[in-house]
């Protein structure tokens, strides 16, 4: 009887080695590793012009292209998945995505969160409204009285909510366009790059405007926390600075002079 408790031990101690073993293993791991092996980065995204739309059931914008060279130099294919906005962090850390790739604006709820690359874009948070309503908004002041829309878990509604807005969160900014525009809102707030591309002359919403600029920010993409991604994107992005290849997508998607220096 003895002997077979001690060869049970023994067992025991064997089993539990090759599993701290093979845990260690798997820790051990990195991101990029993770990623090459799968051979996809699964980028998260929302239906967000000019960084990340459809055209002929393909993703492209500023962001998306990037993320396709990127993922082409590290040797997989790109998955361009639509997330919940308001869930990016919970899509990170479960690994249904690998990189958040979409005007992320760098706040400190990001960047608690995830591994952040260096800003590489300008932006702003600006209020859209009517263009015949637009003559009387010309401060955050004139436009406290209005009824927002905003896109949940945004910087857009993070402002709203520093300046004391009445505001509806919504699942995207190109639904918060929608309620403007259909009276639903009084305005919305949405990203000053996506509003060169939305609203006005020759846009989609030629009757909308954006009118004030609450904040200034920068756009980052975020990683897993801990993960040797960021560091990557942030090398080949410089990379593509000094070659002139992000200036020639900047300039395809007409975002050029929001380009960090």
């Amino acid at each position: 009887m003895k002997k077979k408790i001690i060869s049970l031990t023994v067992a025991v101690m064997m089993l539990a080695a090759m599993l701290t073993g093979c845990g260690s293993k798997a820790s051990g791991q990195s991101d990029m590793d993770y990623i090459k092996d799968k051979g996809t980065l699964i980028v998260g995204i929302t239906d967000f012009a000019p960084m990340d739309y459809q055209e002929g059931g393909e993703w492209i914008g500023f962001d998306a292209d990037l993320a396709r060279k990127v993922a082409g130099d590290l040797g997989v294919e790109v998955k361009f998945v639509e997330i919940d906005w308001d869930n990016k962090i919970l899509e990170l850390d479960n690994k249904s995505i690998d990189v958040v790739w979409n005007g992320m604006t760098l706040t400190d709820e990001v960047s608690s969160a995830m591994a952040c690359t260096k800003p590489y874009l300008n932006n702003a948070q600006t209020v859209v409204v009517k263009a015949d309503k637009a003559a009387g908004y010309k401060s955050s002041e004139d436009v406290k009285g209005l009824k927002f829309a905003v896109e949940a878990g945004s910087a857009g509604e993070a402002a709203a909510e520093e300046n004391g807005f009445d505001f509806t969160s919504l699942t995207s900014q190109a639904d918060t366009l929608m309620e403007v525009e259909a009276g639903t809102s009084d305005a919305a707030i949405i990203d000053s790059l996506m509003a060169g591309a939305m609203v006005g002359d020759g846009t989609s919403y030629t009757d909308l405007i954006n009118t004030v600029n609450l904040t200034t920010e920068e756009y980052v993409v975020g990683c897993r926390k801990g993960s040797d991604l960021a560091a990557f994107i942030d090398e080949e992005i410089k990379k593509y600075t000094d070659d002139g290849s992000i200036l020639e997508i900047a300039e395809k998607y007409g975002v050029q002079e929001a380009l960090v220096k």
